[in-house]
């Protein structure tokens, strides 16, 4: 079976403002070490999080996709194209595209926990393109309810969220005490954080803040031992350009 799981005391770590904000990140930055690294147009997912609130200085990006989901408190956002402080509460949403630049800075506000993900775009173009992005609420996307469990869709059909990186689907699932099957296709890779809960896998045992890459399967096994909430990535298995990890190793 090509599942893999990374528990979270083998992910990478990080910190601003003297430990103000923590992170665990499934995949970080390749000089960060950690067990993961960066794979199809998924190049970076940090789990973000302050007790007390603190503030990230402007800084630039170029070229990725940087999508932040926020899943507790809320967060607020500033930029040099807007130039203003905005905020995205729980349940919220911002995409950048980086384009060919843009600076910007992120607050934390007491209690608040979030992702932010990079995505590859496919840089030699991206690089072309002026930098934009989109604020989205909770209410903006939709829910669907079945067989025990609860899908919200950020990226994905019925949901407004538009990105440059091809094939990209992100959900949350909440799952019921159970065994679920989860549906799968083998030119797909499934990256599933486990939020909160208890789960265990095919491969052994999830418990909360746990990483599951899950490729090559033509259906996944799953059984909650508790009601519990997956944050979910698809990515396509191939693709059509040479991503920027792919270079960097390849000139390595």
């Amino acid at each position: 079976m090509a599942i893999t799981i990374t528990k979270k005391t083998d992910q990478a770590r990080g910190q601003f403002n003297g430990g103000e904000i923590l992170e665990n990140k499934p995949i970080g930055f390749p000089r960060e070490g950690g067990k993961l690294k960066p794979y199809s147009n998924l190049f970076y997912w940090s789990h973000a999080w302050s007790d007390e609130g603190s503030t990230i200085g402007l800084h630039p990006h170029q070229g990725f996709e940087i999508l932040s989901f926020v899943f507790e408190g809320q967060i607020e956002h500033y930029d040099t194209s807007d130039e203003k402080w905005k905020p995205i509460e729980k349940g919220g949403a911002q995409i950048i595209r980086s384009g060919n630049g843009i600076s910007h800075s992120e607050r934390l506000n007491s209690g608040a926990h979030m992702f932010q993900i990079w995505f590859d775009p496919n840089l030699s173009k991206a690089l072309e393109k002026p930098a934009s992005y989109n604020d989205y609420r909770d209410q903006d996307f939709p829910v669907e309810e079945k067989n025990g469990m609860k899908i919200k869709t950020y990226k994905g059909k019925g949901a407004p969220l538009m990105m440059d990186s091809p094939e990209v689907e992100i959900k949350e699932v909440s799952l019921e005490a159970g065994q679920h099957e989860m549906p799968t296709e083998e030119d797909k890779i499934y990256s599933y954080y486990l939020i909160e809960g208890e789960v265990e896998t095919p491969d052994g045992k999830l418990e909360a803040h746990d990483f599951l890459r899950v490729e090559s399967e033509s259906k996944l096994s799953l059984e909650m031992k508790e009601r519990s909430r997956f944050f979910l990535v698809v990515n396509p298995k191939k693709l059509d350009y040479l991503s920027y990890y792919e270079s960097a190793m390849a000139n390595a």
